[in-house]
């Protein structure tokens, strides 16, 4: 229980935010929302989402081995098992729905430019879900499970100012695997439905790989 109350501020803002775009998803159709959620393009924006998606494909795997300098490897592990089953089934879904990219599906609307960032790379197929969102949500989440752990295990909650700096803290990481999943959308390598599930994809497989192997796993060891 004193877990559960540790993540329902991360779990709760990302229902909101996950509302929020079902809402979006379903008042718009896909070429519009999209050409929405592109309006505003300025160079600083292009460089920086062009690099910060990046951290998807192997910068934050990485930084899933610095617990190793601890001897957590525990932690590691349990980062690697939510990454490795998760990843199964992003790319079950990805080859089962053989899904355009927007650089494809825009090309049957030719009244609609797609903004495009300079000298990017764009992709063609496999497009749902995002295999980048869902690894920074994997992250994030794993990260933030990790912490609530840590606090719950050395009962540290219990004071005020503890529990409301950690409950801040825990927004940070959603904010940033958010941002992550934007910069699909931004660079025009996923429609806003892909990043969709991507993300659920990147939450409910660490809480369930916790939840199975928590008792194996010890990560407090």
């Amino acid at each position: 229980k004193e877990f559960i109350r540790a993540v329902c501020i991360y779990l709760i803002t990302y229902l909101v935010l996950l509302v929020a775009v079902l809402g979006l998803l379903y008042a718009y159709p896909k070429p519009e929302l999209h050409m929405m959620l592109n309006a505003h393009h300025t160079s600083c924006q292009d460089t920086f989402f062009k690099y910060y998606t990046l951290l998807a494909e192997w910068p934050l795997y990485v930084l899933a081995l610095i617990p190793l300098l601890w001897k957590k490897w525990k932690i590691t592990l349990f980062y690697a098992i939510c990454e490795a089953t998760g990843g199964v089934f992003v790319q079950i879904l990805k080859h089962l729905f053989s899904a355009d990219r927007p650089i494809v599906v825009f090309e049957n609307y030719p009244d609609m430019v797609l903004p495009l960032v300079e000298g990017l790379e764009l992709h063609h197929s496999n497009s749902f879900p995002s295999g980048h969102t869902s690894t920074f949500f994997m992250f994030f989440t794993c990260m933030v499970i990790v912490m609530a752990y840590y606090y719950c295990k050395n009962d540290k909650l219990h004071n005020l100012k503890n529990r409301v700096l950690f409950y801040v803290a825990t927004l940070l990481p959603l904010a940033l695997a958010a941002l992550g999943g934007y910069s699909r959308i931004y660079l025009s390598q996923h429609f806003l439905s892909d990043v969709c599930v991507g993300s659920i994809i990147g939450v409910i497989t660490p809480f369930l790989m916790f939840f199975l192997l928590k008792n194996k796993l010890k990560i407090e060891k």
